[in-house]
């Protein structure tokens, strides 16, 4: 082999071999973690970072209690009928718990007596009581009820149940034959006018009550009337 080509081929086996070296000890420092990212220390997440666990919620947490009723109670008539049964323990009104009145009706037939009053019945007691019916009638002869003289009642119109709330006024309204004519008067048919200073009005188990007008007396033909059951309306 020439001289020339021996002394290249040893050259191009000494670059190889100094290439080879070089290669080795990048390889060596590798191994010995100085220049790897892979060796370095992990880092590790701070204990901190899990999620909450239940006890963390505050206990002071709660729904909403209800609040208390504020609707305002209920307000009851002074008098009103009442329809079916009412499922309460209210009485007829005692006759001490009531107070009764009289004056002449605005509406009555012509002529010169009465014509028609109007008899009011107040609850004067702490507590509610009940009325119904169509009242008894008598003439007080002399103003006292122990002689009195029993009038014809024709009864008219229904007769619900009346609650008295205390202090409440229920009514009714007796319409009389009218006396015609001046002075003494004279009655349609024939028979004397009467005249009582009193009436005596009862009512269905509340007792008899012993009433005069505000102005005049009680003047009426024929001993007859006609009367209303007792009501919560206002009668005229």
């Amino acid at each position: 082999m020439p001289y020339v080509s021996i002394r290249k081929t040893a050259l191009a086996v000494a670059a190889l071999s100094a290439a080879l070296s070089l290669s080795a000890c990048q390889g060596n420092d590798t191994a010995s973690g100085t220049t790897s990212s892979s060796t370095a220390p992990t880092s590790k997440a701070p204990s901190s970072a899990s999620s909450p666990s239940a006890s963390s919620t505050p206990s002071s947490v709660s729904s909403p209690s209800t609040a208390p009723s504020s609707a305002p109670p209920k307000t009851t008539a002074t008098a009103s009928p009442v329809s079916g049964t009412t499922g309460t323990k209210v009485k007829t009104c005692a006759v001490s718990a009531l107070k009764a009145t009289a004056h002449q009706a605005a509406d009555r037939p012509a002529g010169t007596g009465t014509g028609a009053a109007i008899v009011e019945f107040t609850n004067t007691s702490t507590h509610p009581c009940l009325l119904q019916g169509h009242p008894t009638v008598a003439g007080a002869a002399n103003g006292s009820p122990e002689h009195n003289a029993p009038l014809k009642v024709t009864p008219v119109g229904p007769a619900p149940v009346i609650r008295l709330a205390p202090g409440g006024t229920a009514r009714v309204k007796l319409t009389f034959v009218q006396v015609q004519g001046e002075a003494d008067g004279y009655c349609k048919s024939g028979s004397q006018p009467v005249t009582y200073p009193t009436l005596v009005v009862g009512l269905p188990g509340a007792g008899a009550h012993q009433v005069a007008l505000d102005d005049g007396v009680f003047a009426e033909c024929d001993n007859t009337v006609t009367a209303t059951a007792v009501s919560a309306a206002a009668l005229s």
